[in-house]
C-alpha cells in the first residue's frame, strides 16, 4: 500500500476542513482527487506529504507513518503544490541542482537532464525561471517533484496554466509515471481526470462522497443510461411513454427527449421502429452513460 489514510481529521477553529476520511492508493494507480473549492483537497494533500499536521487519524506512505517518520516519508514523495514555489532569479538547471542537493541525489547532473527531458523543458533549460511562461514554470515545479525519483507523486493542479498542447504533453508524462509510481492528483479539468485516471475520489465539505472506478461511477444507479432522441417533427410525450423499459423520460422541447433506462439498446431499437411506423424523421439518436461532470455536480451540489 503506497498511501494509506485512516480517519484523517483537520480542524480550523469550529470548521472541519477534513472530517475523518479514509482511503488507500496502491502502487501503479493514478487516482484523481476531486472536489469544489474549499472541499479539503489541498489540506488532505498537505497532510499526506507532512507539510501540515493532522488533528486526528493517521497517514502512511510506503508503510511508514508520516507523523513519526516525516523525513523518511518525504524522501519517498514528490510534491507539486497548487501554489508552485519557485526562485525566479535562479536558472532552471541551477534550481533543479539545488533541489537535487536537498534530496542528496546521486549522479545529479544525469538526473537533472533526464528530468528536464521528461517534462519537456529542454528548450527553456538555459533561462531564468522568472523569464518563463506560467506553463513552463509549472513544468519546473513538476521537474522538482520528480528529481529524486520518488515512489509517490502528489500533484495539486499539475496542469494549471498550461495551454491545450502542453496539457496533453503533461497528461502523457503523468500516465507514463503512473506505470511504476503511485500518483494522486487533483484537477478542476474533469476531462483530464477522465483521460488519465481509472479511479476517482470525490471530497465535499471535508467528507468523501465517492471513491470508485470511473466505469462504476459512470454506470450510475442500476447501470442507468440516458438515450437522447431528436425528431424533425413534434412528437407527443404520451407516444414515447408507450415504449417498454423506460425508467423516466424528459421532454426537452417537444421534438427532443431524454430517456433514462437500464436497457439503452432496446430503447434505441424501439425508437427506430416507432419512427418507421409513424413516418417520423430522426435527426439524432445517441446514448450516454453519466458523465464525470454530471456525477461531480450531483455529489457536490449545495443542499
Amino acid at each position: 500500500m503506497s498511501i494509506k489514510v485512516v480517519n484523517l481529521l483537520k480542524n480550523y477553529g469550529a470548521q472541519k476542513a477534513v472530517n475523518n476520511i479514509s482511503f488507500s492508493v496502491d502502487k501503479g494507480e493514478i487516482v484523481g482527487f476531486l472536489g469544489p473549492n474549499g472541499a479539503g483537497k489541498s489540506t488532505t494533500m498537505k497532510m499526506i506529504t507532512g507539510y501540515i499536521a493532522c488533528d486526528g487519524g493517521e497517514v502512511e506512505v510506503c508503510n511508514e507513518k508520516v507523523s513519526t517518520d516525516t523525513l523518511q516519508t518525504k524522501r519517498k514523495i514528490g510534491y507539486l503544490p497548487e501554489a508552485n514555489p519557485l526562485y525566479f532569479d535562479m536558472y532552471v538547471r541551477e534550481y533543479l541542482e539545488f533541489v537535487a542537493g536537498i534530496h542528496q541525489v546521486k549522479n545529479s547532473k544525469t538526473a537533472i537532464e533526464e528530468t528536464i527531458a521528461t517534462v519537456g523543458l529542454t528548450l527553456e533549460a538555459n533561462k531564468k525561471i522568472g523569464q518563463l511562461s506560467k506553463g513552463y514554470k509549472q513544468r519546473v515545479g513538476l521537474a522538482a517533484a520528480l528529481i529524486h525519483n520518488p515512489e509517490v507523486l502528489i500533484l495539486d493542479e499539475p496542469t494549471s496554466g498550461l495551454d491545450p498542447n502542453q496539457i496533453v504533453e503533461i497528461r502523457e508524462v503523468i500516465k507514463k509515471l503512473g506505470k511504476d509510481k503511485t500518483v494522486l492528483f487533483s484537477s478542476h479539468i474533469l476531462q483530464e481526470v477522465q483521460a488519465i485516471c481509472d479511479r476517482v475520489i470525490i471530497i465535499n465539505r471535508g467528507n468523501i462522497v465517492a471513491d470508485d472506478t470511473l466505469s462504476n461511477l459512470q454506470k450510475g444507479k442500476d447501470n442507468e443510461h440516458i438515450v437522447l432522441i431528436q425528431f424533425k417533427e413534434k412528437v407527443a410525450l404520451e407516444t414515447l411513454k408507450q415504449l417498454a423499459r423506460i425508467d423516466d423520460i424528459i421532454d426537452v422541447d417537444g421534438s427532443s427527449y431524454k430517456i433514462h433506462t437500464t436497457h439503452p439498446e432496446s430503447i434505441r431499437k424501439q425508437l427506430i421502429e416507432l419512427s418507421l411506423k409513424n413516418n417520423l424523421n430522426i435527426v439524432s439518436l445517441q446514448s450516454e452513460s453519466n458523465s464525470l461532470e454530471a456525477i461531480f455536480k450531483s455529489l457536490t451540489a449545495a443542499k
